[in-house]
């Protein structure tokens, strides 16, 4: 690529970013995210400070361009945003998160003047680690698209029982930097047998049993009500989604727990519990079922409002979303800005946060770790709940992403915690993908898009500990800087006393 003229270089990377998209579900074509990592890496390794980051910029356009061009239907169609207002905050979102490999690649020809062998396998995935886990907290993150999720169904995905998402990212960094070093002609014997070593560790590492059976199987049963989004909310509808919750539930028999989606109770729980909670609790009684759903929550002493989920059929307890939706759950900043989005016709919430230290609700007489929708994608949050949860339960509306990337996307992330804390997970959406997921995260059962369905399945309850519950992100981190800080010192001893050939 060093003869590329500068203008082929910059689509090349570009292309790279965006076929990386393919990588992740629903194409599932792992190896290339590896693929996609080594073009641009040998990229930086020939670039100064401002095609670095301008090689950074370009990538992650064509990376977050493709894989979260759906930020523009959930704004536009179901946010009901004027068109440029979406377009607007689409590209804006697109352009803030491309500056994370920007500032990477910047940061890496600075620190990094010459390429070696040793800036490649330790600088460059260990800068690439610590980019993604800044993504995932910095306003309250964005951790979607991390490139861990995408080998959830390859070798290196067996890395996240131990190192989680972001250490399972690092693996395919490393491979970028392995495949590059292959690509030059330097150690190439060596770097062989490495990436082998790499990619042939998880293959070993799939055979490890991380937890174990909690007791006998469940039989559970996931709704999926298929409630238009303009229709969800209407008044004249309610009546309409009870009756069909209620149906598709006690028609079923034999079943220990069922789950229900996101708010698929379309009415604050003080406004329903004398009547359809009631209903529910005797029929539940009747039957033996338990039952798990979303229901928004409104506490009248302080005038607070949480999206929440409910446990019934038993112990009734409630769980309030921690790890709200910036814009579309809460206004951040209100207090500064004031009425300016509302002006602008960004519809807002303002739901409020539960605590971090919530009660794990029972189900089915087992402790159940609950997360609402986006909160999924954030593995330290969930690990909060571990070892004591038998199982993992996850709600979601993901009709506001239409027919788009998204949902399969969401799914995937989804199916990462399961396989990093070795639980089983219940998967409840209004308009799918509804699934049961194993303790592997292995897809068992899958429900259709845009139907109405009952996924029937049997989970196992898991008990047990894996590396990534005891120890969460934090060994990898450290490990990162400590990387990226070892081949800075070495490089400035190096050069210390050398005039900068890009200043």
């Amino acid at each position: 690529m060093s003869g590329l003229p500068e203008r082929y270089s910059a689509l090349l990377v570009m292309f790279a970013g965006a076929a990386a998209v393919t990588a992740f579900a629903p194409f599932g074509w792992f190896p290339v995210a590896a693929l996609s990592l080594a073009v641009l890496f040998d990229q930086w390794s020939r670039d100064t400070r401002k095609l670095a980051f301008r090689h950074g910029l370009l990538f992650g356009a064509g990376f977050f361009g493709a894989g979260i061009s759906w930020v523009f239907i959930s704004i536009k169609v179901y946010g009901h945003v004027a068109t440029p207002v979406a377009i607007s905050i689409t590209a804006g979102l697109i352009a803030f998160l491309s500056l994370y490999p920007a500032l990477l690649g910047y940061f890496l020809v600075r620190a990094f003047r010459t390429l070696t062998p040793a800036v490649l396998l330790v600088a460059m995935p260990a800068g690439w680690v610590i980019a993604e886990w800044l993504r995932g907290w910095v306003f309250s993150g964005f951790p979607w698209l991390t490139m861990g999720s995408s080998q959830i169904d390859g070798p290196l995905g067996a890395y996240a029982p131990v190192l989680g998402v972001f250490g399972t990212g690092w693996t395919v960094a490393l491979s970028a930097s392995l495949l590059v070093i292959l690509f030059r002609g330097w150690y190439r014997l060596p770097g062989l047998v490495l990436l082998l070593l790499l990619w042939g560790g998880g293959y070993l590492l799939n055979s490890i049993q991380w937890t174990e059976p909690r007791g006998e199987a469940l039989q559970v049963a996931l709704v999926q009500g298929n409630i238009s989004q303009d229709d969800k909310w209407a008044p004249d509808n309610l009546l309409n989604t009870f009756s069909r919750y209620s149906e598709l539930t006690f028609n079923e028999t034999d079943v220990d727990l069922v789950v229900w989606p996101e708010t698929a109770i379309p009415a604050f729980y003080d406004q329903v519990e004398d009547n359809f909670i009631a209903y529910l609790e005797t029929e539940l009684e009747k039957t033996g079922i338990s039952l798990i759903t979303g229901v928004p929550v409104l506490e009248k002493a302080t005038w607070e409002y949480y999206n929440a989920v409910i446990s019934l059929g038993g112990e009734q307890a409630f769980y309030y979303k921690q790890h709200l939706v910036p814009y579309g759950e809460y206004l951040p900043l209100r207090w500064l800005i004031g009425n300016t989005l509302d002006a602008l016709a960004v519809p807002n919430a303002d739901f409020s946060s539960g605590g971090a230290s919530q009660p794990l609700l029972q189900a089915a007489g087992y402790p159940v770790s609950s997360s609402i929708c986006y909160e999924i994608v954030f593995g330290e949050q969930i690990i909060r709940d571990l070892p004591e949860a038998a199982m993992l339960v996850n709600i979601s509306n993901d009709a506001w992403f239409g027919n788009s990337l998204a949902p399969h996307q969401h799914l995937e992330m989804t199916r990462m915690r399961a396989k990093e804390t070795g639980r089983p997970m219940l998967r409840a959406t209004n308009t799918g993908i509804s699934a049961v997921i194993d303790h592997k995260g292995r897809i068992v059962e899958q429900g259709p898009q845009f139907e109405i369905a009952v996924i029937r399945s049997a989970v196992v309850p898991m008990q047990g500990a894996t590396p990534y519950v005891l120890l969460g992100n934090t060994p990898v981190i450290i490990f990162s800087f400590v990387g990226l800080l070892w081949c800075w010192s070495a490089c400035r001893r190096k050069y210390n006393g050398n005039q900068d050939p890009d200043a």
